[in-house]
């Protein structure tokens, strides 16, 4: 693969039907290029969760991935409320999510933590009123 690959998805806000087709497409596409399975897992798991954060927190947004020889990188984007306390908001079990979302199994606070743990890297831009840009990136095994 010598050329950047480029994926661009929509994420609808409030939607949970759904929620999770983004990274879906991605893991379908990743199979096909034959990346292996423990490295399709960890984008998976992360842009999942990153979407699953989109719909409950932001009112949707946008993904862009882009597949190069070395990385995976992952950009998700809106223009929700804004993160306040990104520290606090690592946390694992700390969660914004209101009531009617837990009630459907959502808002664990366990979103951002997963997001950091399967990914190599993760980047968190965030302006209150104005939304948040977390950059995610996996390496990819060179052998």
């Amino acid at each position: 693969m010598n050329d950047k690959i480029t994926m661009h998805y929509q994420v609808p806000a409030d939607d949970f039907t759904r929620a999770g087709e983004a990274s879906s497409s991605v893991k379908s596409k990743l199979k096909m290029m034959g990346v292996k399975p423990e490295i399709i897992r960890k984008v998976a798991i992360a842009m999942y969760e990153g979407e699953i954060n989109m719909v409950i927190h932001a009112s949707g947004g946008t993904i862009d991935v882009t597949v190069s020889q070395e990385e995976i990188t992952i950009v998700l984007k809106d223009q929700g409320p804004g993160i306040e306390d990104i520290d606090q908001a690592m946390r694992a079990g700390f969660s914004t999510a209101p009531d009617n979302i837990r009630a459907l199994g959502f808002g664990a606070g366990m979103g951002l933590p997963n997001m950091k743990k399967y990914t190599d890297e993760l980047i968190i831009d965030s302006e209150i009123g104005k939304g948040t840009t977390v950059t995610m990136k996996v390496k990819l095994p060179t052998d």
